[in-house]
């Protein structure tokens, strides 16, 4: 009889990956309270004790994965907001990564943005303790842009309040484009520019 070699054992940062990979979207498409670990672990193809040597409750997991999500939101959005250009272009970029994380991440866009039915006080202050780290890290992105345009400090709570319109209105869109996935993206990067740089009140 041949002999065989020795398996390979996963490392335990394949295994997380694994985990909160599945915890993603079973948490956005189901929501905290209707997901159970047993799920999960199975979906991650892990025993649950597997999953308890990385995450002690399904509270870990969950704030786990959205601190998780939102760096990578931010890093995806950040690399464009950043980039080369004048600002015109950049605004234009910007939008159309936000569209596009929005569309090949959808389950990270709603466990982000639409996900807020936990009921739970920690889950809470962590969720707004995320949205509030990520307003301030894409108005210091947006640093020079907004002092151009606004006159503002990006630390200011005015620049602050201007971020979460920006953010709160390109979700928006990506919400109604869940509805309507045969708009191309084109053509909603193009309405958005339209409102956010030219604005409702000065048609070019």
């Amino acid at each position: 009889m041949a002999e065989t070699g020795p398996k390979t054992r996963m490392r335990g940062s394949a295994r997380k990956t694994l985990i909160t990979e599945a915890a993603l979207e079973i948490f956005a498409s189901k929501g905290y309270h209707a997901t159970s670990l047993g799920e999960i672990a199975k979906a991650a193809g892990v025993t649950r004790t597997v999953m308890y040597d990385h995450f002690p409750s399904k509270r870990v997991l969950l704030l786990a994965v959205m601190q998780e999500q939102n760096t990578v939101l931010v890093e995806y959005v950040g690399a464009r907001i950043t980039g080369a250009g004048p600002p015109r272009e950049r605004m234009r970029s910007t939008i159309d990564a936000y569209f596009s994380f929005a569309q090949s991440r959808p389950a990270a866009r709603r466990l982000l943005f639409d996900r807020t039915d936990e009921d739970d006080p920690e889950i809470r202050t962590v969720r707004q303790g995320i949205r509030e780290s990520r307003t301030r890290a894409v108005a210091a992105l947006l640093g020079n842009d907004i002092r151009a345009a606004f006159g503002l400090d990006p630390s200011e709570p005015m620049a602050e309040a201007m971020v979460e319109l920006l953010i709160a209105g390109l979700d928006g869109v990506a919400q109604w484009w869940e509805r309507h996935p045969d708009m191309p993206k084109s053509a909603l990067v193009e309405g958005a520019m339209r409102v956010l740089w030219t604005g409702l009140g000065n048609p070019e």
